[in-house]
This record gives structure tokens, C-alpha cells and sequence, in this order.
């Protein structure tokens, strides 16, 4: 089978959807398929020199964009007239973007079957640049109902998009609901932990934030309720560990005055990552929108207990109490009183974490991996 994947970024960029793409599509080749990715060649930061590289062996082609509208938006129109290849499938992710419409144009006339992963890209319209609200509104009554009519196959990651997808799909047989999934490294004891060691953390407790410091994440806000519990304790660490993408001066300056707290900044590599949940005692996710992010299962595969914000996917695979506590976006006497809520309390914690550790079984990337491939060979037949 021949398969190009199709979005706004790939490696090297750090994020919930390039780490999706990076898992499917590094599975299709270890199973003998070709696969390629097209993408816009820019890191969110800068240009990427190299156009076309095989990482792993997947070939990446990074299509020069004409401007960006936002931190993650960017125009490349030239993917319709620099579409080479004949693939089997084309598949595309996160809804909304023009290249989603593109790509749909390019199905039709070369003939290739089209699945489409959506992401959950439906809320947090107000933290966007005003300079996006036009594209927006055409989204919302043009755009992605064209979109969505080019396309074969509609993955929704959790059933909480299905009513905001029905506006724009009326046959209901076209959309299915396959979650994100976590590595089976993460469920494999790390041994000789060094994590705290590396990072110089002393405290016996650690309450971690994983995730790109973005404004719809909240990191602040798990930065203020830490500065409220480290005025009581002594005994609990709080770190910060992700990409900066707007909010790290914020939580730097907030959590400055306390020895007890880190921005640690990015970290790479899955061994790192394991290591830094199996380091902590809870994870704390204060967003103000999700769609159903990868550290949810990443840390119920690590048996973190979990603090979250009932947003979007959330509450559809995350219950209260037997994997965490909610806590809504701003809460902050909420989020201090349930972090002190598991800590506090080990035997909770421990019945917790035995939970978050099996129901992770169910979202292993083998098995999210199988159910794509079923979805490209039914489109196929």
C-alpha cells in the first residue's frame, strides 16, 4: 500500500498530532507499506532547510508556505500543483485547514481514496489571532463542508465531536470514533529512576505538567494553585516540562520566588519521557480545551493518578474518582484541593493508579494502529 499523510507539520515539530502521524505512520512501514508525508516547511518557529529527507523510514516532503496567519497556521497552496505520486490512500489531519480541501480536490481527480483524522479542533475560537476570525467564520459555513464532502472516511477521536460533525455530515455511516493511544514503553518500569536526580528536585511529592506551554493548557493556572499549596508545604516539587508557545514567561515568573518549582522545557525521546511520569505522583492537565490529548493516556499507562479539566474528550475517557479528579479551567481552589487530595492520601493514589494502569491496556498504539488500518482497507475494497 502506498500512503501519504497529509497536515500543517511533522518532525521535527513537538505535538499531539505529529506524534499520532509518527506512530501510524512508522507502523505502515515496519508492516512493508510506503509511506510519505506532506507537510509546510516550517517548525512553528522557523523554515526547515531540508525539503525532502526519509526519517525512519518515512519520506518527507516540506512544501514552502507563502505566510502564516497564526503560532499554527499556515498557507501552502502549492501542495496542488506539487502533489506527486500514486498512492492508495491519501490521509489527511486536523480539521479546518486549507490544505484538509486541497487534498480532498486532489483525491477526486487523481482517483485516491481520502480518510480525514479531525482532532477536535471545534473550540477555543477566542484564543485565536483576530486575523483568523474570517477564516473561521468560512470554515464554519463553507470550507468544511466541502471538505468533509471530498473525503471518504471522517475519524473522529471522541464521540464528543459527533454533534458538531453532523452539522456538516449528513450520512452518519461516514464518521468513525477511534481514540488516541500511548506506547507500550510507557508501561514498562523504568529501573534506577533518575529523572529528580538530573533535575536537581529534592521534595518527596512531584505534581507534573506535560504539554506545550500553550494558552489553551492552562500552564499558569497549575502555576497558581502551586504557589497557594507551596505556601503550606514544603514537601512537593512542581514541574513544568514542554515547548514554549506562549505561556512559559508567565509560569517562569510565577513560580520564580520558589525553589520547589521548574520549567524544565522540552524533552525528547520515549525512555525521558517514560521516566519523567514514572518520576511523579500526579499529572495535571488544567486546559481549557482538549481534544483527547496523549498524555491522558500516557500518564494512565505510567499509573499517574490524573487532575484534568472536564473539557471536550476528557470526561469521555476519564472518569471521577476511579481515574483522577476534575477540576474546571480557572478553578484554582478546585485544582489545589485535589492535588493535595492524592497526595495526601496514598491509599487513594494507589487505587488509583492500579485503574489508570489497566484501562490504559485498552489504549494501547498496536490497537489504535489496527482499527486505521481496518477503516483504509475497507475504503480500499
Amino acid at each position: 500500500m502506498k500512503i501519504v499523510h497529509i497536515n500543517m507539520f511533522y518532525l521535527p515539530t513537538f505535538g499531539g498530532v505529529e506524534q499520532v502521524m509518527v506512530e501510524l505512520a512508522q507502523r505502515q512501514v515496519k508492516q512493508g507499506h510506503e509511506v510519505h508525508v506532506f507537510c509546510c516547511d516550517s517548525d512553528k518557529n522557523k523554515r526547515i532547510k531540508i525539503k525532502n529527507e526519509i526519517i525512519q523510514g518515512v519520506h518527507i516532503h516540506r512544501f514552502p508556505y507563502w505566510f502564516r496567519l497564526s503560532l499554527s497556521t499556515f498557507i501552502w497552496p502549492s501542495l496542488l500543483w506539487r502533489f506527486k505520486g500514486d498512492f492508495d490512500i491519501i490521509h489527511t489531519h486536523v480539521s479546518g485547514h486549507a490544505y484538509i480541501l486541497f487534498a480532498g480536490l486532489i483525491s477526486k481527480f487523481k482517483k485516491i481514496k481520502h480518510i480525514h483524522t479531525t482532532h477536535c479542533p471545534w473550540t477555543g475560537a477566542e484564543f485565536r489571532p483576530l486575523v483568523l476570525k474570517p477564516f473561521l467564520f468560512l470554515n464554519n459555513m463553507i470550507f468544511n463542508k466541502l471538505s468533509f464532502k471530498l473525503t471518504d472516511k471522517i475519524i473522529a477521536i471522541t464521540p464528543w465531536e459527533l454533534n458538531i460533525l453532523n452539522k456538516y455530515i449528513k450520512d452518519r455511516n461516514k464518521i468513525t470514533v477511534i481514540p488516541n493511544g500511548t506506547d507500550e514503553i510507557l508501561y514498562k518500569k523504568i529501573k534506577n529512576n533518575q529523572f529528580k536526580k538530573k533535575n536537581k528536585i529534592k521534595e518527596k511529592k512531584l505534581v507534573l505538567f506535560f504539554g506545550r506551554l500553550n494558552p489553551t493548557k492552562g500552564p499558569e493556572m497549575l502555576a497558581k494553585a502551586a504557589n497557594n499549596i507551596s505556601k503550606k508545604r514544603k514537601d512537593i516539587a512542581f514541574v513544568w516540562v514542554g515547548p514554549d508557545e506562549g505561556k512559559a514567561q508567565e509560569v517562569k515568573k510565577l513560580i520564580k520566588p520558589y525553589k520547589n518549582m521548574k520549567y524544565i522545557g522540552p524533552i525528547r525521546g520515549k525512555q525521558k519521557i517514560a521516566e519523567m511520569y514514572q518520576a511523579a505522583d500526579v499529572y495535571v492537565l488544567p486546559s481549557y480545551r482538549e481534544g483527547l490529548p496523549l498524555t491522558l493516556f500516557e500518564a494512565m499507562a505510567s499509573g499517574l493518578p490524573i487532575i484534568a479539566s472536564p473539557v471536550n474528550g476528557v470526561p469521555y475517557e476519564m472518569k471521577q474518582p476511579e481515574n483522577g479528579f476534575f477540576a474546571d479551567y480557572g478553578d484554582i481552589k478546585t485544582l489545589e484541593k485535589n492535588i493535595l487530595k492524592i497526595l495526601d492520601n496514598s491509599k487513594l493514589a494507589k487505587q488509583i493508579s492500579e485503574n489508570n494502569f489497566e484501562k490504559a491496556k485498552n489504549y494501547d498504539w498496536d490497537i489504535i494502529y489496527k482499527k486505521y488500518m481496518r477503516e483504509y482497507e475497507k475504503l480500499l475494497k
